[in-house]
């Protein structure tokens, strides 16, 4: 009876232990051991069929593969990105939400005051996804044959020429007013609300040059409505091979592109960010998503979040910059 008792109490005594180990572990961490055991949310902050859309839908279809869990596509489109950024800070910080960023996540910040966020402090970067460059493209009558030739037209007249883009503080614009500053040429914005209009009146010959990224001109390209004159990048385009590069135009170190990336609100555990770090690259290096990017004219880039980390701030220096002394405003 004695022996029996006491082999009963070591019993009850373990189970005692174990269950006080339990209860001493913290909740967010036997989350992040199971993580992800729901589906995971994408917000991207442009509507569905953009260049922004298709890049996070093809490696969310890749990465929900890898992770047993889906990984659904959120459009939040509206106030520039803005609306996306912000509901995903101020999402719950378990990285069951995240954000498709691009180059805006760094300009918004110069272009609106007060700055509706700090990237750098609400959010956590996950890992960079890939680029997609920015063109410089004319209709097809334009008298310009290079950009050598529209440098020149702009030089003899400055401020004569107008060039259409997506919209005040869009990537396309932020490129051109960089490009222009470079090759010491004055030329008038026409902003639109979209690179669909933008690109309607550059084929009808109301404005004869646009800025917007390889992906919205690539058709109206291949239909001759357009031609594009060069690649704001360092290295030629899978879409676009016969075109120079801006570096072989005459302006090397030169470079605008659109750059996507995945990041979390602040605050998300490391190990469920180096989880998804990890799911991306593995997603990265498929067949799939690297054919993907390629059809929009783009490619992908790995690294750690620390590298997007750094892309972002050296961004958001240079977007600074160029809105103070170009004196940009959002639409």
């Amino acid at each position: 009876m004695i022996t029996a008792f006491k082999r009963s109490a070591g019993k009850l005594g373990l189970a005692g232990v174990l269950m006080a180990a339990a209860a001493a572990i913290p909740v967010s961490a036997l989350a992040q051991a199971a993580f992800p055991s729901k589906p995971v949310k994408v917000v991207v902050g442009y509507s569905a069929g953009g260049a922004v859309d298709i890049v996070a839908r093809t490696v969310a279809q890749s990465m929900a593969g890898s992770m047993g869990q889906p990984v659904i596509v959120d459009n939040k489109p509206g106030a520039g990105t803005n609306i996306a950024v912000k509901s995903v800070i101020d999402a719950p910080a378990d990285g069951y939400t995240l954000l498709m960023a691009a180059n805006a996540l760094a300009a918004n910040m110069a272009l609106y005051k007060p700055s509706p966020f700090d990237a750098e402090r609400d959010l956590v970067p996950v890992a960079m996804v890939g680029r997609v460059p920015v063109v410089i493209a004319v209709n097809a009558n334009a008298p310009y044959a290079n950009v050598a030739k529209l440098i020149e037209a702009a030089k003899a007249k400055p401020g004569s020429i107008p060039f259409a883009t997506p919209g005040n503080g869009s990537t396309p614009h932020m490129a051109m007013e960089l490009f222009a500053r470079a090759a010491g040429m004055s030329l008038q914005h026409v902003p639109y609300r979209g690179g669909a209009q933008a690109i309607t009146d550059t084929i009808g010959g109301q404005v004869p040059v646009i800025a917007i990224n390889a992906l919205e001109v690539l058709p109206h390209v291949k239909s001759g409505k357009l031609r594009v004159l060069a690649v704001l990048t360092p290295g030629r385009s899978s879409i676009f091979p016969d075109v120079p590069t801006i570096a072989e135009s005459g302006f090397p170190g030169f470079e605008a592109s659109v750059w996507y990336g995945l990041a979390a609100p602040a605050g998300t555990p490391k190990p469920v960010v180096a989880r998804l770090h990890a799911e991306v690259q593995k997603a990265l290096q498929t067949t799939e998503v690297r054919e993907r990017m390629a059809s929009v004219g783009g490619e992908v880039v790995t690294g750690s979040p620390e590298m997007f980390g750094a892309l972002i701030h050296s961004e958001r220096v240079r977007y600074d910059k160029l809105v103070r002394e170009a004196n940009i405003k959002p639409d």
